[in-house]
């Protein structure tokens, strides 16, 4: 027990010593960690917003068939979209759409980063959307329709602002995910958190107390963001208990009236 306290204060002195001597390496991953994984989140949840759109058009029995086939059609699109990008694992899309597009697309390890974070963001996104807009009265969007409102403009004025509210702490929870899951984009060359400590671990060959410099940077990070996203949500007065499709907790929406969409 004492050899185990001993050696544990060994880690930790070792560590504080790292981080004074890396600090600037490690200040340059956590600015990089955090602009990657909030611009990511803002624009996966427009992408989010655009797809669980389209994922909950309604096909009436009066529409044409050619308006039917359209609408069916965009609700494939949607679905696929969800299920390709989160049923395979962030890192196996960077390595696969980075080294595949570069040749045509020319873009630099930054670029895809935003990219790709922000697409596999957006189809998160759109089921905690998804789930935000089925929390809804019905009563609403019929009350929208009744006054002349046509689908979109519904969605845009009455429908999605309140989901957007009500689905606030899962999306949140995507911010804090994001801020970990970007550590996997150090397989194509991003300078984050998770690259910058590999190079400190390369140069001192102590990749216990450098690596636990950067789980105890990790921590304060996500307990941060937690802390002013919870001040936010009281702020914003979002119902407690909502359950939303995080990446570590996904199609959990047993708190809402309907089932899944078509």
């Amino acid at each position: 027990m004492n050899m185990f306290i001993l050696n544990a204060l060994f880690n930790f002195k070792g560590a504080f010593s790292i981080y004074n001597r890396y600090k600037v390496m490690f200040l340059f991953g956590i600015r990089n960690t955090l602009i990657i994984s909030l611009s990511a989140t803002i624009f996966g949840l427009v992408i989010g917003l655009f797809f669980a759109s389209l994922k909950l058009i309604t096909i009436q029995k009066h529409d044409r068939i050619l308006s039917r086939l359209f609408k069916y059609g965009l609700k494939i699109l949607a679905n696929v979209y969800i299920e390709v990008f989160r049923g395979t694992p962030m890192m196996v899309q960077s390595m696969f759409l980075y080294y595949g597009l570069r040749p045509t697309l020319g873009w630099s390890p930054w670029q895809a980063a935003l990219i790709i974070v922000s697409v596999n963001t957006g189809a998160y996104m759109a089921e905690i959307i998804r789930a935000g807009i089925q929390s809804l009265d019905d009563g609403q969007y019929e009350a929208a329709r009744s006054i002349g409102m046509h689908h979109a403009l519904a969605m845009v004025i009455i429908i999605l602002p309140q989901a957007i509210k009500n689905s606030f702490p899962a999306i949140g929870n995507e911010f804090v995910v994001n801020i970990k899951d970007t550590s996997v984009l150090n397989v194509i060359g991003v300078s984050e958190l998770f690259f910058q400590s590999l190079a400190v671990a390369g140069n001192v060959f102590r990749f216990t107390e450098t690596f636990l410099v950067t789980a105890v940077i990790y921590l304060i990070l996500t307990l941060t963001v937690t802390s002013i996203l919870r001040i936010i949500e009281k702020r914003l007065d979002t119902p407690a208990g909502f359950i939303g499709a995080s990446s570590s907790f996904s199609g959990a929406f047993k708190v809402f009236k309907k089932g899944g969409a078509t």
